[in-house]
């Protein structure tokens, strides 16, 4: 048989999408054929392979990463079908094409049905053996990038924040409002209410890259100044190399201080002058300059820290440029249904189960639970739930104890049926702004009204007595 001709006869179609990147491995028991598509292809800037038997081939797919495979159909011992078939398993994101000799298309047809992307009768057309590994490769790179943005999407859904609560909104909003900005945020509130989550919303509307986050509460105390500055070779026992702190990381996006009350006083004070005057100085080494967006968060009290001389009251006030508290799970017990769906589903894939639901019963104990660990005890609970459960229906039985027992908390409502509806909303009213310490317009926002209506009924009511 003839080999290719290796000069070419034509410019090679969507040349400009090709990469040296893009390998190609060729599998043919023809030394001269092999000689000379590895040739060709190597003008086209594809990376190539060779392998002169299937298992060659699938030797060389388990130690290289193959876009797209060229095979003859027929050679001595396994033949191009089994190769195909193997692929499934050892490759199965390579694109394949078979070449065929004349008067096999049934064979061509059945290598199809296995997989394969296109087939290419002998004798080999340069022209047309080039358009077609071409094609092959582009389909490759095009599902490679569908498949790494529904994997985007699905990690962005599974962080994204669920809730439609007047206090999520209310958060929500100053956060929407001060991601453009330069301004440094400080996210307040307890443990569990995704304060992490809220700092991810406020960059990823930022326009700013990339994201740089520490927890300091999980960092040695005696390296978190090493781990935010950075330090030089030799700065200490055991710093063998340079190397660049979280602040450097985050240069031109935002740096994200999880925890920032557990910093050490002689810490604060480094922060101060970064946030001060833009500069810093690793350990051991010289000024440095810092360009980056700051977002802490503590469920602590910084003010009463200050007051205790636990905390500069310098940095505090650096730091507290716009506030945003992330509100606890009991201040949104509305959103309880639409996390515990959100994660019924994240859980129910991850464990390859059909999607599970909360019975009625189950759901009114999740809602009277005061849930003192908020979004990642009951993320914790709904991933229990669907390990331990048995049918697609979780009843309360099947809760841990303290939620399978709980009680209407405080701040719940009852009505009796018939309650007059005037009566139910000046009730929710006077509840509402008996939570919120009298603030009308905290209190407007939580009930979904403006504040103008609250004096209003509020004017109503006096004027009544």
């Amino acid at each position: 048989m003839p080999s290719p001709d290796p000069t070419p006869d034509a410019p090679p179609p969507d040349e400009a999408t090709m990469t040296p990147k893009t390998t190609v491995l060729v599998v043919d028991d023809d030394a001269s054929n092999l000689e000379s598509l590895q040739k060709i292809f190597e003008r086209e800037r594809f990376r190539v392979l060779t392998a002169p038997s299937v298992r060659d081939a699938l030797a060389t797919c388990r130690q290289h990463r193959v876009h797209v495979v060229l095979t003859d159909l027929s050679m001595p011992g396994a033949s191009g079908i089994d190769l195909l078939r193997a692929l499934s398993t050892v490759a199965p994101e390579a694109e394949v094409v078979v070449m065929t000799a004349y008067g096999t298309i049934e064979t061509a047809v059945e290598a199809m049905r296995e997989g394969a992307y296109d087939f290419v009768e002998k004798p080999l057309k340069r022209m047309q053996i080039v358009k077609t590994v071409t094609k092959a490769a582009e389909r490759h790179r095009l599902v490679a990038e569908n498949r790494t943005l529904k994997q985007e999407l699905s990690a962005l859904k599974d962080r994204s924040i669920v809730g439609s609560a007047g206090s999520l909104r209310h958060a929500l909003d100053i956060a929407t409002q001060a991601a453009p900005s330069t301004a440094t945020v400080l996210i307040l509130g307890e443990s569990g209410t995704g304060k992490e989550l809220l700092a991810r919303f406020i960059h990823e509307r930022s326009g700013r890259e990339p994201f740089v986050g520490v927890n300091l509460a999980a960092v040695p105390e005696t390296i978190v100044e090493s781990e935010l500055f950075g330090h030089e070779r030799g700065a200490f026992t055991g710093a063998v190399t340079r190397r660049d702190g979280r602040i450097a990381q985050a240069d031109g996006g935002t740096l994200f201080l999880d925890e920032i009350g557990e910093l050490s006083p002689a810490v604060q004070v480094k922060l101060l002058r970064v946030l001060q005057e833009g500069e810093y100085e690793p350990v051991g080494g010289r000024t440095r300059t810092a360009r980056f967006r700051l977002i802490a968060a503590t469920n602590r009290d910084l003010h009463a820290a200050v007051e205790a001389g636990e905390f500069r009251e310098d940095l505090y006030y650096r730091l507290n440029v716009i506030a945003v508290t992330s509100p606890p799970l009991r201040d949104r017990r509305d959103d309880i249904p639409l996390l515990c769906d959100h994660f019924l589903e994240r859980y129910c894939r991850q464990n390859g189960k059909p999607l599970m639901r909360f019975s009625r019963a189950a759901l009114d104990r999740m809602m009277d639970y005061h849930w003192p660990g908020n979004v990642r005890e009951l993320e914790n609970v709904v991933e229990r739930a669907v390990v331990l459960g048995h049918d697609e229906t979780i009843d309360e039985g099947e809760l841990p104890a303290a939620i399978a027992r709980a009680e209407p908390t405080q701040g719940t409502l009852t009505f009796a049926v018939g309650t007059p509806l005037e009566e139910v909303e000046r009730r929710v009213m006077h509840a509402t702004l008996e939570h919120t310490g009298g603030d009308k317009q905290l209190a407007a926002q939580l009930l979904g009204i403006s504040a103008r209506t609250i004096y209003r009924k509020l004017g109503a009511e006096r004027e009544r007595t």
